[in-house]
């Protein structure tokens, strides 16, 4: 292969779709292409019955993200006039808690007749909420407990996480659980599917297993007593139904396997990276190499993931794992649980078909929304109260007021979510200095990113690529390739190299106006004020 024609291929499985990225080893994007999910999300019948499902459940089919895949992948190649042997390493991000029951061959439990006709079988994707009674289980008995490992998790475990669904399948479908033979992260189960290998030594991702299972490097799972207190069947659930082998992000998970190489259009043998979490993949994807770098990754959901040179415990936060999310420091996951899919619902609520219309009556508006204040729990929350059971609320409506400013007040909220999560990062310690914006929000939504940086009092960079967490699994792939084949002496090289924002067109910077920040203050106060109300 050329030099000059050697890429990175990054795949980053979204909540509606997938896609492939190819990345020079110069920074330079040779192509991208995204495929749809023909099944998108599973959130209103079963596809094998019609079953009609709980209005809070979520799937997905896993024939799609093998399908998507393929389609994007070779689209990309044909766009970017590339051959199988120009592709140096493969990466892979996935939304997470993402997960599913397979058999030890890796077949999914919703491909097995009859288990295709039972809803627990199907992949439950991050936003399946159905598992709140067993989340409140998990945290009681933990605290009974007094397990170390909660602290790790601000004291408290999230509704989407993978423990919480596992019990929730037992519980209601213990015949599902008891044909289970794996349990196991979507993003793992596809690298899983990618290099072809036996059970045992699956390729669990450390990131994935520390955000989103209450797995340490140092201690590993909890304890066998731990799940045995939480029901006696889930007592061997790590030694029985979860083989496999821990490895970080940017590990070597194994050589493409001939039949996904076939699929995929690629050189079999390819080195292919262990998966991350997509938000995760977003840091290294804008360029973030250091400590102290708040890098919100936007889009359905948002996850603001930061790097530090200190690991404390912040209540609260979803997640401190030490290398969790670059190595040599402890990355910090907080989030919001509706941010693009609220403003859709929004849109959607008030008959408005355009944006853009939207979005120009609500910024004649000065902040505060003419005292219309929004909550915006409307999937519940995340960081900092952990809890998804909450929902959210408008407050301040009269006859005057009409779906603008509803946009420009959830807008407000959005903002002064984040606002809240930097506070209590500062309160414990964890000091935030800069702000990167990526993910297609930050691009498609300006009035959104200036409303942060009003509400923050901080300028916003919003990093040019279009698909931060795409170009980190490309970074990844990279990784696993090696120094001898891409000449980067460290993962902070790499980034810095392919995630250039000069290389992707160059950052837009965001400055706040200081009257409008001086405004936000009262308005802000006034919204913990209600978010004190509603918990």
């Amino acid at each position: 292969m050329a030099k000059s024609n050697r890429v990175a291929l990054g795949l980053d499985f979204g909540t509606e779709s997938v896609r492939a990225i190819l990345v020079g080893l110069d920074g330079v994007e040779r192509a991208s292409a995204v495929v749809k999910y023909r099944h998108g999300q599973i959130t209103q019948t079963l596809p094998t019955t019609g079953q009609t499902l709980p209005h809070d459940f979520a799937f997905q089919h896993p024939a799609d993200w093998i399908d998507g895949a393929g389609k994007a992948v070779r689209k990309a190649m044909r766009t970017a006039k590339l051959s199988a042997d120009d592709v140096v390493g493969i990466g892979v991000d996935f939304t997470s808690c993402t997960m599913l029951p397979a058999l030890r061959d890796g077949t999914p439990l919703c491909q097995v007749h009859p288990f295709d006709e039972q809803m627990f079988a199907w992949p439950k994707l991050w936003k399946h909420h159905g598992a709140q009674k067993q989340t409140d289980r998990i945290n009681d008995v933990a605290r009974e407990r007094k397990e170390k490992w909660l602290d790790t998790y601000g004291g408290t475990i999230g509704l989407e996480w993978f423990f919480p669904k596992i019990l929730e399948t037992l519980e209601r479908a213990p015949k599902v659980y008891d044909a289970a033979e794996v349990w196991v992260e979507a993003g793992d189960w596809f690298v899983w599917r990618l290099v072809g290998c036996k059970a045992e030594d699956l390729p669990r991702s450390t990131c994935q297993a520390g955000y989103k299972a209450m797995w340490s490097a140092k201690t590993g799972y909890p304890s066998r007593e731990f799940f045995a207190a939480l029901h006696p069947k889930m007592a061997n659930v790590v030694s029985d139904k979860m083989p496999g082998r821990m490895l970080a992000p940017g590990e070597v998970a194994g050589g493409l396997c001939a039949e996904m190489a076939k699929r995929l259009g690629l050189r079999e043998t390819t080195p292919v990276s262990a998966a991350t979490i997509d938000a995760h993949a977003g840091v290294p994807g804008a360029g973030a190499a250091g400590a102290g770098t708040l890098v919100m990754v936007m889009g359905t959901s948002s996850c603001h993931m930061l790097n530090a040179t200190e690991g404390t415990v912040v209540p609260g936060v979803a997640g401190v794992v030490d290398g969790g999310i670059l190595p040599g420091y402890f990355g910090y996951e907080t989030g919001q649980a509706a941010v693009g899919d609220a403003f859709a619902w929004l849109r959607q609520t008030v008959g408005q078909r355009d944006f853009n219309q939207l979005a120009a009556g609500a910024a004649e508006l000065p902040p505060g929304a003419d005292g219309v204040l929004c909550m915006d729990w409307f999937n519940g929350c995340r960081t900092p109260l952990m809890d998804g059971s909450l929902r959210g609320a408008f407050t301040g409506l009269s006859l005057n007021h009409g779906p603008h400013h509803l946009y420009r007040a959830l807008l407000e909220a959005s903002a002064f979510g984040v606002r809240w999560i930097v506070d209590l990062l500062a309160e414990h310690g964890v000091p935030v200095r800069d702000y990167v914006a990526t993910g297609g929000l930050p691009h498609h939504n300006p009035l959104l990113v200036q409303v942060y940086a009003d509400v923050l009092g901080k300028p916003i960079s919003v990093h040019p690529a279009l698909h931060g967490p795409a170009i980190g699994a490309a970074i990844l792939g990279a990784l696993v390739a090696g120094k001898a084949v891409t000449g980067f002496k460290s993962p902070a090289d790499a980034i810095r190299t392919m995630a250039d924002p000069k290389k992707h067109g160059g950052s837009k910077i965001v400055k706040p106006r200081r009257a409008a920040t001086r405004a936000y203050d009262d308005v802000y106060g006034r919204y913990r004020t209600l978010a004190d109300q509603l918990a």
